[in-house]
């Protein structure tokens, strides 16, 4: 289509981060919340509304590319080639860490655009450690860590389950099994008369859907497709932010791209709902001891994330909405850690983790 110039992406995502920031700080939703909710309190609804917004994200991706609008290919969430092992690591890394903090990359910027200063602490942290694994000095360990293991993947050179069956020449079943997984999402999610009561939580969750829809649209569908300044991309908080701060620091011409324009999209968001809610508060570290756990935390995210390709939203979402092959995986990997780390905080021994007789 090619309609708008490259450098208007970064503005729809400084806007696309505004919307779910400004939605997510009113939903009181968060990736790590939900996990722990789930696994520790039995309350599933904060996940629910991560399902509805996959499954959301399912159905509108997969209809761009059934019409043709959309290239999974040219996605970095479904390369030819994959390093199942440090992927897989990276996913438990990030979750530990986010456990330690409390929150994962996305949800620091909520927190932060709230007024927590621990956030913005972990942030500067967590981008750091991200730009320097991605492009700075820990990054020819990565590139050889992850050249060693990759192999290529079977079935076409798309690791997604929809092009991969449609190479094996079952081109309607992939998208009718991208459209069943979604609309079972959606019905668990909408099934609960809590969620369903909750119009903050179902906004939520339908922003972040949309959200990875617009991303798509935003650096393919609506751009000159050889415009080598847009890469192929959608909502992510690993490698954005590092190249955010990198952006302030040193190259303005960073703030171009999609990701790195939700970056501050979302903390002004975030921002603008506490203050019209009067909620906006200062708040910073209770000791040292809460400063050294953020900070590891931090550093564990931003190096796992990279190595597991995106984070929760980048993961969970984004390359969910592909059917990618790391999906599964990475979120396994992620819900491990966070347990892992649960486990960690709470003073819980291994054998605590195990199922009991009366689970």
């Amino acid at each position: 289509m090619g309609a708008i110039p490259s450098g208007a992406v970064g503005a729809i995502g400084l806007l696309v981060g505004v919307l779910i920031g400004f939605a997510v700080w009113r939903g009181r939703l968060c990736a790590f919340g939900a996990v722990e909710d789930g696994l520790m309190g039995r309350d599933w609804r904060r996940m629910k509304a991560f399902a509805l917004a996959l499954g959301l994200a399912i159905l509108g991706t997969q209809a761009l590319a059934a019409a043709g609008l959309f290239d999974p290919a040219l996605s970095t969430y479904a390369p030819a080639r994959l390093a199942l092992l440090p992927i897989g690591l990276g996913a438990v890394m990030f979750g530990f860490g986010m456990a330690m903090v409390g929150t994962c990359g996305f949800g620091s910027l909520v927190r932060a655009g709230g007024g927590d200063l621990r956030a913005l602490v972990t942030l500067l942290i967590f981008g750091a450690a991200a730009y320097a694994m991605q492009r700075g000095a820990l990054a020819p360990l990565r590139i050889a860590l992850m050249e060693k293991v990759a192999a290529p993947v079977p079935f076409g050179e798309v690791s997604a389950v929809p092009p991969a069956l449609a190479f094996l020449g079952f081109g309607a079943a992939g998208a009718a099994l991208a459209f069943l997984v979604a609309v079972a999402l959606v019905w668990w999610a909408l099934a609960d008369a809590r969620v369903r009561r909750s119009r903050r939580m179902l906004l939520a969750g339908a922003s972040l859907g949309f959200g990875v829809v617009a991303g798509w649209l935003a650096t393919q569908v609506l751009v000159d497709p050889f415009d080598p300044l847009v890469r192929t991309q959608s909502l992510t908080f690993v490698a954005p932010v590092g190249r955010a701060i990198f952006g302030v620091l040193l190259n303005a011409a960073e703030w171009s791209d999609f990701g790195v324009g939700t970056v501050p999209g979302v903390v002004l968001g975030a921002f603008w709902a506490a203050w019209r809610s009067d909620e906006f508060r200062w708040s910073a570290f209770d000791d040292a001891f809460e400063m050294r756990r953020h900070l590891g935390g931090a550093a564990l995210m931003g190096v796992g994330g990279v190595l597991a390709g995106g984070c929760t939203i980048g993961q969970g979402l984004t390359a969910g909405s592909l059917m990618a092959y790391t999906w599964p995986i990475t979120v396994a990997g992620m819900m491990l850690g966070a347990r892992l780390g649960i486990a960690r905080l709470v003073g819980e021994g291994w054998r605590d983790l195990l199922p009991s007789r009366r689970d």
